[in-house]
């Protein structure tokens, strides 16, 4: 029988550089932990000492995907970039944490009907946290009005309700009981 070589797997050598430093608080060794964000480096004497230090460093401008070119923020006149959120893609200020404006990067500037169960509020397009689009007042818990069809500024002829709804290219009046609804126009060449 041979022996086995115990140099092979001696790995002192190949060690990152945070396993041979001590811990700056307490001067215990570092080992690797993971979390629910992910792996981290924490004191082995926790929780005596509760340093902890992430393996990825952040960097402020990470989740900006392109800059848009002559783009001016309406808050602040600083540029607009097409950044990545947790809920997708949308349009915001370069110059944040200082401003907040953000925009929804599927607006193609439609004006927004007025929200027929306030009358003050006006319907704007929102994302759900599982990425469907879905159409809610402004107004926001004051009025709980919510449509999951894109809403058009015109009233149903039948029972007056101040908007309709665009479902399949077919406009159809959101309201219980009502039945309206009309087939777009024919196009003929």
């Amino acid at each position: 029988m041979s022996k086995i070589d115990s140099s092979l797997f001696s790995t002192k050598e190949m060690a990152p550089e945070w396993e041979q430093s001590p811990c700056p608080q307490c001067g215990a060794a570092l080992e690797l932990r993971h979390g629910k964000h992910g792996a981290f480096l924490g004191c082995v004497s926790y929780p005596t000492c509760d340093y902890l230090r992430p393996l990825k460093v952040v960097e402020p401008d990470q989740d900006i995907e392109k800059v848009l070119e002559g783009s001016e923020c309406p808050q602040c006149q600083h540029p607009l970039a097409l950044k990545k959120g947790r809920f997708g893609l949308f349009i915001g200020c370069t110059h944040y944490p200082e401003c907040h404006h953000i925009a929804d990067i599927n607006d193609q500037g439609d004006a927004e009907p007025s929200c027929p169960m306030c009358n003050k509020g006006l319907l704007v397009a929102r994302t759900s946290r599982y990425g469907k689009r879905f159409y809610a007042c402004n107004h926001y818990p004051q009025c709980r009005f919510i449509s999951n069809d894109k809403p058009v500024a015109q009233a149903c002829p039948d029972c007056g309700f101040t908007i309709l709804v665009e479902r399949k290219g077919q406009l159809h009046c959101p309201k219980k009981g009502c039945g309206y609804h009309q087939a777009p126009p024919v196009e003929t060449l």
